[in-house]
């Protein structure tokens, strides 16, 4: 038996297996990529509405799906760990005369950190976005502002009625027409 015929038998034997290993890193390599490619699209379409439960679970997600060793992963992992450092030590004294100032400049800052993930995101899976286009580039229509905001004033309202801070104001009327 020739050389070439053993490097025939062992490339007959060898083909299949890796063919078959190579189609298994290529369908594992699809599926962690989908599955990022997915928190960054919850992450994106939810942009403008931060506290939408979609995009609390993409954000929950993060540590999971970009754990690696990749400099890319690392890159988004830190991005979060920043942005949720941040998101945790919001101003929370609501009573305080400078709460507003204080609360719209760690609004502000917010929007710069997720912008800094959203980035190191779109830098892993190989979108070419800038900060810029990432920060400003969401739709938000002023009637869902104004329904969130009114929802939010609303539940204040009740939750201190419940708790007893405040009182329902409730006026007797006489109905003079029956």
């Amino acid at each position: 038996m020739t050389t070439s015929d053993c490097m025939m038998i062992i490339a007959v034997i060898l083909g299949p297996i890796i063919a078959v290993q190579l189609q298994k890193f290529i369908e594992r390599w699809r599926e962690v990529n989908g599955r990022k490619l997915a928190i960054f699209k919850a992450l994106m379409a939810t942009r403008a509405t931060p506290v939408s439960p979609e995009h609390v679970q993409a954000l929950n997600m993060i540590d999971l799906e970009f754990y690696g060793n990749k400099p890319s992963d690392k890159a988004v992992t830190e991005a979060w760990k920043n942005y949720l450092d941040h998101l945790n030590n919001g101003p929370k004294d609501v009573d305080s005369p400078t709460f507003q100032s204080r609360f719209d400049a760690w609004s502000a800052k917010t929007n710069d950190y997720l912008a800094e993930l959203l980035y190191a995101m779109a830098q892993d899976l190989g979108f070419r976005f800038d900060k810029v286009q990432l920060k400003r580039g969401a739709y938000h229509p002023q009637g869902h502002a104004d329904i969130e905001q009114e929802q939010a004033c609303l539940r204040r309202g009740l939750v201190d009625i419940v708790l007893g801070r405040r009182t329902l104001p409730i006026s007797v009327t006489q109905d003079r027409g029956t």
